[in-house]
């Protein structure tokens, strides 16, 4: 096992390596660290001008990390799975934080929490864990749409001007990010469903 990834020439086909410390996956776990962060500084500090701070870093992150594994060809097997479930528990982290704070309303959170349930369950059903589908093109653009709208909805709640701009704004991409969000769940779940009935009729199984 390598201990960093790096020393691919950039351009080669991106190829799944057995590896852990690579700097996608340090970057990944380093936004899922700003979480408890992002939650301190909306329930204990109200400090809603730094917690938009927060959350534009770690969306960065998530880009940051996606063109370094591309460039530089440190794409894992690790990362296929960190990388979207980091993303998956800081959305919903960051929901619960601001339905507490009431600058989301609940139905929000269901929103966002529904179809993952339904797909973890899924995976489970057929994988026993996670099926390692490659991101769909509309999850990426789900994300992104779900995270450049959550700090804007921060934003609004600040003594600033254009608060209403922002407010608008943020909830277009959140609506946006919410439709993607079933669309590529819906996707998924054929999917996983698919490739676990591929997986079984493979080993001699019913589906």
């Amino acid at each position: 096992m390598k201990f960093i990834g790096a020393g691919e020439r950039p351009g080669q086909p991106p190829i799944d390596h057995d590896v852990v410390f690579t700097v996608p996956n340090l970057l990944t776990v380093l936004r899922f660290m700003g979480v408890p962060l992002f939650v301190w500084l909306v329930l204990a500090q109200r400090e809603y001008g730094y917690a938009v701070l927060v959350l534009a870093i770690m969306g960065s992150t998530d880009w940051i990390d996606g063109y370094v594994a591309r460039r530089f060809n440190q794409t894992s097997k690790l990362g296929r799975v960190l990388d979207p479930a980091a993303d998956r528990l800081a959305l919903i982290a960051v929901a619960v934080t601001l339905a507490i704070a009431g600058v989301v309303q609940w139905w929000y959170l269901a929103a966002l929490v529904v179809p993952d349930i339904i797909l973890g369950s899924v995976s489970l059903f057929y994988f026993r864990g996670h099926p390692d589908l490659p991101v769909s093109r509309i999850g990426k653009i789900r994300t992104g749409l779900l995270l450049a709208g959550t700090p804007l909805l921060v934003l609004s709640k600040l003594p600033i001007p254009l608060t209403d701009v922002y407010f608008v704004v943020a909830w277009i991409f959140l609506g946006l990010g919410l439709v993607g969000h079933w669309v590529a769940a819906w996707n998924y779940f054929w999917a996983i469903r698919s490739k676990g009935r591929e997986l079984r009729n493979d080993d001699g199984g019913s589906a």
